[in-house]
């Protein structure tokens, strides 16, 4: 349905929630999974249709492959150190557009949290690089 036949109730939702910042809408996320009982599904990615016997091994192949060339990271925030915990706030303040430091604070704090998806290599290296360097254990997926 395009955005010109969308009732105004359902337009007005979408202007809020394209306005919410990411620690927002990440929490709306969550909210929503919770509220309507929806759990993370993990996606496999499509298999050949009828694999030789023999063709097993070959196909593990193509999959590390595969692996190997991810452009596309989700860079997340595992674990903080106590003692460097307001060092981490202030970078994830400067990396999270538009966060204030409570809303920063709240991020670490909430840790695991993701912080970038869709990053390319060097992205995610710098984002975990600068975090490691304060204290914090960033795992990239």
């Amino acid at each position: 349905m395009a955005r010109n036949e969308a009732s105004p109730k359902v337009l007005k939702i979408v202007d809020d929630i394209a306005a919410l910042n990411l620690l927002e809408t990440a929490s709306l996320v969550s909210a929503l999974k919770t509220r309507l009982n929806i759990q993370d599904v993990v996606v496999a990615a499509p298999q050949a249709a009828a694999a030789p016997a023999g063709g097993a091994a070959a196909a593990a192949a193509p999959a590390e492959e595969k692996k190997a060339e991810q452009t596309s990271f989700k860079v997340t925030l595992t674990k903080v150190d106590a003692a460097s915990k307001a060092k981490v706030i202030k970078e994830i303040k400067g990396m999270l557009p538009g966060a204030n430091l409570v809303e920063a604070k709240k991020f670490v704090e909430s840790a695991p949290k993701v912080i970038k998806e869709g990053a390319t290599k060097e992205e995610a290296d710098k984002i975990k690089a600068t975090l490691e360097a304060v204290g914090a254990s960033v795992a990239l997926e």
